[in-house]
């Protein structure tokens, strides 16, 4: 349930959401795990470069820095940019 642009995209689950809805074959979203950040980040901002040529506008580094609470601005113009590289594989 994202209610926002902050700590419903934490954990990366909801970017991991996001990505595997466009490319279902590449991970196993239902063995994803929220409590690991890093992997789920890491899956997702990866999988978003790599098959749709989508550039990292956040590190995951920095996402975790940024803790339960990451920069609403960063994340919407992130989800912006996977939108427009992604739309294209609808």
């Amino acid at each position: 349930d994202i209610q926002n642009f902050s700590s419903c995209w934490s954990d990366g689950m909801a970017f991991c959401a996001l990505v595997h809805y466009f490319f279902p074959l590449e991970f196993d979203y239902n063995n994803l795990n929220p409590a690991n950040r890093k992997k789920n980040l890491e899956l997702a901002f990866t999988t978003a470069e790599e098959q749709a040529d989508c550039l990292r506008l956040i590190e995951v580094d920095d996402m975790l820095e940024m803790g339960d609470k990451p920069d609403p601005m960063c994340v919407f113009t992130y989800v912006q940019s996977l939108y427009n590289h992604l739309r294209k594989f609808e």
